[in-house]
């Protein structure tokens, strides 16, 4: 199979020396979609399901907090907190799906947004171009992810290890470079643009559109995404396929370190300052909503829209308790709870899906 070509090919095509047998090779259409629609059915269910948790969630938001709760300016701060670690968490999407996980996310952000507001990066952006902070932070979050990838698909390195490792390695030398100081944002350029909005919604929440809606595409609309859910499924039959796994997994870690470099540019824009702290924890969140919004831990299936619905479930609850005066405590003891529920219903689906 060439890299052009989809990891699924029609059936009675599956050439020799794919590794399945031979009565294997001539399955119907109607037997493949058979099997297909239990799956679309649990994803669909599953994000029926967030929907009605994030109504209820509303519901009893205007319940205790009242109609100061569904105002245009709440709206737009929940979807202000929701945008970058819903950036962030597209990304760990991917990973998940794979079948690896990333635990560095959190630290290469706030990596990226102090090499992007060093005092020589922010000289060259006022000399010609704010974008070239952009670029820097990209370009870090890019090289840390990809530095990740190279570990687990080519150094063999077990992806909790590896992510692990550059999460202490990126913490510290955003800690070096900044020398433990919280940097200021200078170029006005910059933060006119990212502080601004389109249509009365903030910069920021449009890039976590954007960045859904091409996660979107990306996940269930090309071969890639295609590569990826098979890679987490099996990994040896999708090698057996013709999917050059090791490459395809370097390139899932660098995609997410990519949109932790741009959760570093929204995150710069917020805060008007880049700071070694930034993004602290914040891989457990993205891990969370992920999980919660329906992508298996062990990998072969993933959403993108169960991500959205699952970031945006999270920062509703958390809006909910700071209307309320409710304690940091009680917030971490609820959102442990969320998590523990949707990994057992996980486990119970995918239960139901083998045996369908």
């Amino acid at each position: 199979m060439s890299e052009n070509q989809p990891a699924t090919v029609p059936a009675g095509s599956i050439p020799e020396g794919t590794g399945l047998p031979p009565t294997n090779r001539d399955v119907s259409a109607s037997a493949v979609r058979s099997r297909r629609a239990p799956r679309f059915q649990l994803g669909l269910g599953h994000s029926l399901g967030l929907i009605i948790a994030l109504v209820l969630l509303v519901v009893i938001g205007v319940v205790t907090s009242g109609e100061r709760f569904v105002g245009l300016s709440n709206i737009m701060v929940i979807l202000e907190q929701t945008a970058v670690i819903g950036v962030v968490s597209i990304g760990v999407t991917f990973v998940i799906t794979s079948g690896g996980i990333d635990l560095s996310v959190g630290s290469v952000m706030g990596l990226a947004t102090v090499w992007a507001s060093t005092l020589a990066t922010q000289t060259m952006a006022e000399n010609s171009h704010w974008i070239v902070m952009v670029f820097t932070a990209l370009a870090v979050g890019t090289a840390a992810g990809l530095v990740n990838g190279i570990l687990v698909a080519y150094g063999k390195v077990v992806s909790f290890i590896a992510t692990l490792a550059m999460l202490v390695a990126a913490r510290g030398l955003a800690e070096i470079i900044s020398e433990r100081r919280t940097q200021i944002v200078a170029v006005e350029g910059y933060l006119d643009f990212f502080r601004g909005d389109i249509l009365g919604v903030p910069v920021i929440v449009w890039i976590f559109v954007l960045v859904a809606v091409g996660g979107w595409v990306l996940l269930a609309r090309t071969t890639f995404g295609r590569r990826t859910i098979a890679v987490g499924g099996n990994p040896e039959a999708a090698r057996l396929a013709g999917i050059k796994v090791q490459r395809h997994t370097m390139l899932v870690f660098t995609l997410s370190g990519l949109t932790a470099g741009i959760g570093a540019v929204m995150m710069l824009a917020r805060t008007t300052a880049g700071s070694s702290t930034h993004g602290y924890l914040l891989e457990l969140d993205a891990i969370a909503a992920v999980v919660v919004g329906g992508t298996l831990l062990i990998g072969g299936r993933g959403t993108i829209v169960g991500t959205v619905l699952g970031v945006l479930v999270f920062a509703v609850l958390t809006n909910i308790f700071i209307q309320n005066n409710l304690s940091i405590s009680t917030q971490a003891l609820a959102k442990g709870a969320i998590i523990v529920l949707a990994v057992l219903l996980q486990q119970r689906f995918a239960a139901r899906a083998r045996s369908s």
